[in-house]
């Protein structure tokens, strides 16, 4: 039974969107506050959390970036706003997916559902460590960490994911639609940017040219390649 921390100030949704997932078999938390929850998120790490953009004391992308990096969960951020500028911050924060608001029931437990499930094929697979090297670039699933001339690149658990599925299918080209259905276990809808998004973040920090890129090259109608032998030329 996953636990999930829902971060929302307005009651009235907490408490319906509580019942919901209650009802759905999650043990669920609730806090309205958000320099309360970025505290409760580190001392409890809860399996998931669902993290409001707009909070009393620290904003959802606040919260989001101060527990980064000791909370390993997936975090789901809700936004008011249907243009991508919200969307691109939590991602940039560390955000995990969005939804959205008012965000119909079903969809926030498929999203809910499909990081989860996520988060548990991460854990079986950490069972038997995997490292990818290029040169000197080396990915290394079990830590989920990757490292360029033994330096840690910084990374969110999303982009990690997106640099690995890549890397582990270097040299085959990877439409949006897979990986949105691996990633996400959702159907590409044409028209988010997300995984664009990661793609420009991702590129700069493994040494490769954001504007002329060798290493993780798009290409026209077929989506994004990871291309081994750049890769290794990496320095």
């Amino acid at each position: 039974m996953s636990t999930i921390l829902i971060v929302e100030d307005d009651e009235r949704l907490a408490q319906l969107t509580c019942e919901y997932l209650q009802a759905q078999g999650f043990t669920v938390l609730l806090e309205n506050n958000g320099s309360a929850a970025a505290q409760r998120i580190m001392d409890e790490q809860p399996d998931l959390v669902v993290l409001d953009l707009m909070l009393p004391g620290l904003d959802g992308f606040s919260v989001c970036r101060s527990v980064r990096q000791g909370y390993k969960g997936p975090i789901l951020m809700l936004t008011a706003r249907t243009d991508d500028a919200d969307q691109v911050e939590g991602f940039e924060q560390g955000a995990d997916d969005y939804v959205c608001k008012p965000a119909r029931p079903a969809v926030l437990l498929a999203r809910i559902k499909a990081l989860l499930r996520r988060a548990e094929n991460t854990v079986a697979k950490n069972i038997e460590p995997e490292v990818l090297r290029f040169g000197r670039l080396s990915i290394d699933y079990a830590r989920r960490s990757a490292f360029l001339n033994d330096n840690h690149i910084d990374l969110t658990g999303a982009e990690f994911d997106l640099l690995w599925l890549l890397a582990v299918n270097a040299g085959t080209p990877l439409s949006r639609e897979l990986i949105f259905s691996e990633l996400r276990g959702i159907e590409y809808d044409g028209v988010d940017r997300s995984i664009d998004v990661r793609i420009s973040r991702i590129r700069p920090r493994i040494g490769d040219d954001g504007e002329q890129p060798r290493v993780i090259k798009t290409i026209r109608n077929k989506g994004y390649l990871f291309v081994r032998e750049a890769a290794q030329e990496l320095s």
